[in-house]
């Protein structure tokens, strides 16, 4: 019966590329992510192969044969519109987000805009340059403060700014990454995350690292952080915050699959933060991990995420 489905999803998707590496400072993630996804796939029946864009060119995917692709790129030209772009070029279905939801979903500043219109709470802001008055931007977000680049995730780029002094070499950091930067108000309280497949709200996932610190080592890398799925929030309020996601992803136009990240404060509101449409699927990803308490295997996900691949 196993190898009668396998041989059945080996014809349903035909030759599908897993989009993985890529050029962006998130490619060490990437290529763990296409990697596990390339398992996953490949366990289920399907044909797939990796396809690292920064050493081929994309129009090799119709020249090979691939009818599908798999997104599994994090960051720039993977993440931002632009491989969607050229994927709806070429005619071939891909998973995940469209362009437009792809490139205001990466773009942290234009994100908060479209939140902000349609009645959805996100942390206050301001765009930040060489040249701002930091004293100013100190008193009107309150310290200590986030410092980011706009268009980066993983925490790349990313401080946590504690008196005005540090402002400067925070945002120096960020511009390494970015040309738009932006400083945000530090909101204190439980980080959650909220996954998505589909039109279906994953289990919420509550993050504790170490010292409050959720930086790349801590993501991708460390024991030390604890994931807790589920989330031990009342029944009621997970719901609430579950509608809350998907709002978010409608408004942006997202699709498929995705991942929101937000803080939760102690009187129980809450606050966007990022939202994320092409999530980590790595040993330590989060995704993967509210999927399974929600019943479904690894191999189950990415054939579901594949089943949704779209073009436009």
């Amino acid at each position: 019966m196993a190898q009668t489905r396998k041989k059945m999803s080996a014809v349903r998707f035909g030759r599908v590329a897993v989009l993985l590496g890529g050029k962006s400072a998130e490619r060490e993630i990437s290529l763990m992510s296409g990697g596990n996804v390339l398992e996953g796939l490949r366990k289920a029946g399907v044909d797939a192969h990796p396809f690292d864009p920064a050493e081929r060119e994309l129009s090799e995917l119709r020249q090979l044969g691939f009818e599908r692709a798999f997104i599994a790129l994090h960051g720039r030209y993977g993440e931002d519109g632009t491989v969607q772009g050229a994927l709806e070029l070429l005619g071939i279905p891909y998973t995940g987000s469209g362009v437009m939801a792809s490139a205001l979903s990466m773009d942290k500043l234009r994100t908060k805009l479209v939140w902000l219109a349609s009645g959805l709470p996100t942390p206050r802001y301001e765009a930040i340059t060489a040249q701002s008055n930091w004293t100013r931007v100190a008193g009107k977000l309150a310290l200590p403060l986030i410092v980011k680049p706009a268009h980066e995730g993983s925490t790349l780029g990313l401080t946590k700014v504690l008196h005005t002094k540090d402002l400067p070499a925070a945002y120096k950091h960020a511009a390494r990454y970015d040309q738009l930067v932006l400083a945000e108000e530090f909101v204190e309280g439980d980080e959650l995350t909220a996954g998505f497949v589909g039109e279906e709200a994953l289990p919420l996932i509550r993050i504790q690292a170490p010292q409050g610190n959720y930086d790349y080592q801590n993501k991708y890398f460390s024991d030390e952080t604890k994931y807790i799925c589920p989330s031990g929030l009342p029944a009621a309020e997970e719901r609430r915050i579950q509608e809350l996601t998907m709002q978010s992803a409608h408004v942006l136009g997202c699709s498929g699959w995705g991942r929101l990240d937000l803080i939760r404060r102690a009187d129980g509101s809450v606050s966007l933060l990022e939202m994320n449409t092409s999530p980590g699927m790595t040993g330590h990803s989060l995704v993967p991990m509210a999927a399974k308490v929600a019943g479904m295997s690894f191999e189950q996900l990415v054939v579901r995420i594949l089943e949704m691949a779209h073009v436009g």
